[in-house]
């Protein structure tokens, strides 16, 4: 998740841009939700691909709609994302409602890792070529950052390059989200706390953001584990609580350092 954060951060050019702030994650949580209204006994992997192609689906409608801004302001492309994200929630609580879903919706999509059990774990393996790609392209990740007409002065099919991004981000997201639920922030504040250290350079930073991503999420697991010792928080409310802390943190440094 935090790698798909890094890549949807350079293709946008927006350092306050991830699957949280873009729709992808609750476009995601849609696909799951017609993937039970449709197909009542669909597999996990079926869940998992209708997810994929909603989330899918959703990010373009973003990318989209930040492509007619005519002024785009750092705060307000995320502020788009939220916006799309909340419609595209609203939809799916009014239909999880609707049909009497929405207390199996909930336990099915927040950030749990008792869950991981056999069985369900095995769609994270659809990871591993999916960052195996990022790491391919990161170059041209980087470059697309630059924007649309310097990649083609250079010879980079630019839509290309950012349809394999997204590809790739709607893909990692489907695969957390149906296996362990919603894991929220983590793809916002990690790219940012490892570029401000490392710069932009997203090959150089992949596996740092990956490593920083996975040592965040213990350290929050741990914690959960801990607060109320024997029982469990879900990974998902502690890591909203301290990734929306340290993403305001962001946002001030942010106004005052264009201030």
């Amino acid at each position: 998740m935090s790698i798909c954060g890094l890549i949807m951060q350079q293709v946008s050019s927006n350092k306050f841009v991830s699957p949280s702030t873009a729709a992808t994650l609750d476009s995601a949580r849609f696909g799951i939700l017609l993937s039970i209204l449709l197909f009542a006994k669909a597999t996990i992997f079926s869940r998992m691909l209708i997810s994929f192609l909603i989330a899918l689906f959703g990010t373009f409608v973003f990318m989209y709609l930040i492509g007619k801004l005519k002024v785009k302001n750092m705060l307000l492309v995320p502020l788009l994302g939220i916006i799309l994200g909340n419609v595209i929630d609203a939809l799916t609580t009014y239909l999880a409602y609707r049909y009497n879903l929405l207390q199996t919706l909930n336990s099915l999509l927040v950030g749990n890792f008792s869950l991981i059990i056999e069985g369900r774990y095995e769609m994270l393996y659809f990871i591993i070529p999916s960052i195996t790609l990022a790491y391919i392209y990161a170059y041209k990740f980087s470059v697309a950052g630059l924007g649309e007409d310097f990649s083609k002065n250079l010879g980079l099919n630019y839509e290309r390059i950012v349809f394999v991004g997204l590809i790739i981000v709607a893909l990692i997201t489907a695969s957390v989200l149906v296996t362990v639920g919603s894991i929220p922030y983590l793809g916002l504040i990690v790219p940012n706390i490892v570029t401000f250290y490392s710069g932009d350079m997203l090959k150089k930073n992949i596996f740092d953001t990956a490593l920083f991503g996975a040592i965040l999420l213990l350290f929050a697991d741990i914690f959960s584990r801990l607060i109320i010792y024997p029982y469990e928080i879900p990974i998902g409310l502690t890591l909203g609580v301290l990734g929306g802390l340290i993403f305001l943190v962001l946002l001030v440094r942010k106004i005052q350092y264009g201030k």
